[in-house]
């Protein structure tokens, strides 16, 4: 049997190990040694691709961009609200495809250029749509970032997180909270139904944009 080790070890081979590994361990498991473990190979060879974790966290963001690439690259909708819509939609299906993929994905800066057509066609639908560019770029980064904001609570709090198999234990907190009712029954609302949670709050977001927005022609 042909050991791992023989394969020709670079970034992207890394970043596709740590991410597989990710869904193992979580963010705060995942380690260069432990990435090295499972790539067989010694953990100072990792350092001559990646300075530090950050390094490698960018990596694993632009492995995820490049996977998403075929979908993100579909035609957008002419319906600027439909197009941002399935967007957002679609960018919380691939982040909830990795344990903590939203953290990951935050805050990174991409080592390629995989982003920029996807980006560019999203700005150029809402452009065509009348918005302004500087507003097209506004309207576009506050439903991306909604979206990033959503996974990361999320996944922080669903099932497999830090509340358990279940997900959030809303009867403990209901208990700590019992001297404020309505912030009890929030949990409700706020930690279950995530995929109501997020459509509703994507609606806000998107009324919200076309609402502010000075749209030509509407």
């Amino acid at each position: 049997m042909v050991k791992v080790a023989t394969t020709k070890l670079d970034r992207a081979r890394v970043a596709r190990a740590a991410l597989d590994l990710l869904n193992e361990t979580g963010l705060e498991g995942l380690t260069l040694r432990a990435i090295a473990q499972r790539l067989d190979v010694k953990a100072p060879a990792l350092y001559w691709h990646f300075k530090d974790k950050q390094a490698l966290l960018d990596e694993m963001a632009t492995e995820m961009m490049r996977r998403m690439g075929a979908e993100l690259l579909a035609a957008p909708d002419p319906d600027w609200r439909v197009a941002i819509t399935a967007a957002m939609r679609g960018l919380r299906t691939h982040l909830l495809r990795y344990r903590d993929g939203a953290k990951v994905f935050s805050g990174t800066h991409y080592t390629d250029l995989s982003y920029a057509a996807p980006m560019e066609a999203m700005l150029r639908a809402l452009t065509a749509a009348g918005f302004a560019p500087a507003a097209a770029a506004r309207a576009w980064f506050t439903a991306y970032s909604y979206t990033i904001g959503y996974v990361i609570e999320e996944q922080a709090t669903g099932p497999g997180a830090r509340g358990g198999a279940e997900g959030y234990d809303l009867a403990a907190r209901a208990e700590r909270l019992a001297d404020y009712p309505l912030a009890a029954a929030a949990g409700e609302e706020m930690f279950r139904g995530h995929d109501r949670g997020f459509e509703t709050g994507l609606a806000a977001v998107v009324a919200g944009i076309g609402a502010t927005a000075v749209i030509a022609g509407e």
